[in-house]
């Protein structure tokens, strides 16, 4: 801001409305410094079991005072100004919303890459991806309404619903009873490379933490396998691939899917 400004009365219009943005990035970040500290304290399922409760709350409240602020109506707990959109624009909407969750990831990974160094960046991109792939499967399955231990068909469904799942092309293969083959077909990052003549990024570190770690919170008796990914040589149909598969003296205990 040019102008010194030293309270709230005083700000022009546009600075205020930068500054509601900034009051939602606060709330944003206070929230999932909560989550982070309860998980420290507590563990994951604990934090976890937390924000079920927290987030259904929280929501309620915010969105009814909000709705009262901006002068929106609510339809079955849901913002009517969303209801309203067409198929198309929710489409539009939801992939945007999927590449701005890629494109803040790669903004994080620059920042530190560039203030420290690659080795740096990775390490911390790994440990991110251990915290938010489990979240990310905790998430789907309150969505969906998965039970525990949900199988190969529960996996399968929440692959579907991944944030990826909207920014990349992917598909199941070699199906079996005991099994199936993921494969990533377009990536979104690393297609982007391919166009710029750059090497595959070397993803593959990030990728075993990502998948098992999703995976796990999904079923825990269901086994990830790499197949390849980068810097692993790979088939032009597809940049990495994973094999799932849940043993036969484990299915007995497979929750049915509703």
């Amino acid at each position: 801001m040019k102008n010194e400004v030293n309270k709230q009365e005083d700000l022009k219009h546009k600075d205020n409305v930068r500054l509601i943005i900034d009051y939602i990035h606060r709330t944003l970040m206070h929230h999932m410094m909560w989550y982070g500290e309860v998980q420290h304290q507590f563990g994951r399922e604990k934090a976890l079991e937390a924000l079920q409760t927290v987030y259904k709350k929280s929501y309620d409240i915010q969105m009814k005072r909000l709705s009262k602020a901006l002068g929106f109506e609510m339809n079955d707990n849901l913002p009517k100004p969303l209801l309203n959109l067409s198929d198309e624009q929710l489409q539009s909407l939801k992939e945007s919303l999927a590449v701005n969750w890629l494109v803040n990831d790669g903004v994080w990974f620059q920042a530190v890459e560039f203030s420290r160094d690659m080795n740096d960046a990775k390490r911390c991109n790994d440990s991110c991806w251990g915290q938010f792939s489990p979240f990310e499967a905790w998430s789907i399955k309150q969505f969906l309404g998965l039970p525990e231990n949900s199988g190969l068909d529960g996996l399968k469904r929440a692959l579907n619903f991944r944030l990826y799942a909207t920014v990349n092309k992917q598909s199941i293969v070699e199906e079996t009873p005991s099994g199936f083959v993921f494969q990533m077909n377009n990536c979104r990052v690393q297609a982007a490379r391919k166009r710029k003549g750059l090497d595959d990024y070397p993803c593959k570190s990030g990728g075993l933490v990502e998948y098992t770690t999703f995976v796990e919170a999904i079923d825990s008796r269901i086994k990830t396998e790499c197949i390849a990914c980068p810097p692993d040589k790979h088939p032009d149909d597809w940049y990495c691939a994973w094999k799932f598969s849940l043993n036969e003296g484990n299915k007995q205990n497979t929750a049915p899917i509703k």
